[in-house]
């Protein structure tokens, strides 16, 4: 039974890493930045934040050019938030402030 929980969690895990780069090819970012997010909690690896960061950047990008919601944005810190990444606060602070210019609410 134990061979077969690791087996399920490695498929899972493998499967989280493609929806994670597969979206993020896409341009697909919402979903690659809510992947991105699990691996990261699941394991600390370097290239799951950096593929995190991205992925909320493209999104933020998406949100500015008016091709997703602004509403969007409020998760979007919230994900960003689930990091110890020190480069989160200037990312965190640069979407706070557009938003404040720009009337969007994110609390």
């Amino acid at each position: 039974k134990q061979w077969y929980q690791r087996r399920v969690r490695g498929e899972s895990f493998s499967l989280l890493q493609l929806i994670a780069n597969d979206c993020y090819k896409m341009g697909q970012f919402y979903y690659s930045a809510k992947a991105f997010d699990v691996l990261e909690r699941l394991d600390p690896n370097p290239e799951y934040w950096e593929g995190k960061r991205g992925a909320c950047i493209g999104l933020f990008q998406q949100i500015i050019a008016g091709h997703e919601p602004r509403e969007t944005l409020r998760e979007i810190l919230a994900i960003l938030r689930n990091t110890g990444n020190p480069q989160v606060e200037y990312i965190i602070r640069i979407m706070k402030k557009w938003a404040k210019d720009n009337r969007v609410s994110v609390t």
